[in-house]
């Protein structure tokens, strides 16, 4: 064995000590990967539930807002409709009511006119 040998043996050694210590963080990155992909998975099958719950729910408040929107057009229709009494009623029995209470003013104060007023005695 020469020196060349003895100086390539060395540098093996080296090299495959050099591999050897490598790989031990190789090995442990794997094992993260592995932990990683674990955990999406689980994380995966756990939304799936919930999305199903949030998109039930969202179709449910929907359904709601339709039926409040129905109500409210509704209320719309209602309020028109009011409206409409309201002034026919204003119309019809608003002119002689109106009539009729400046008469009954006009009433009083021929009353009024006709008795002697009170006099106050001013201290």
């Amino acid at each position: 064995m020469s020196g060349g040998d003895i100086a390539g043996l060395i540098a093996a050694g080296v090299f495959a000590i050099l591999v050897a210590v490598i790989a031990i963080p190789l090995v442990k990155l794997g094992r993260v990967f592995d932990e990683t992909t674990a955990a999406i998975h689980e994380l995966s099958e756990g939304i799936t539930p919930m999305l199903t719950e949030t998109t039930d729910a969202i179709r449910g408040a929907n359904q709601q807002l339709a039926r409040v929107d129905t109500i409210t057009s509704n209320v719309a229709d209602v309020t028109g409709n009011v409206s409409a009494l309201v002034a026919l009623f204003a119309a019809t029995v608003g002119g002689p009511l109106i009539k009729l209470a400046g008469f009954s003013a006009g009433v009083r104060a021929a009353f009024r006119a006709g008795r002697p007023r009170p006099r106050r005695d001013r201290g």
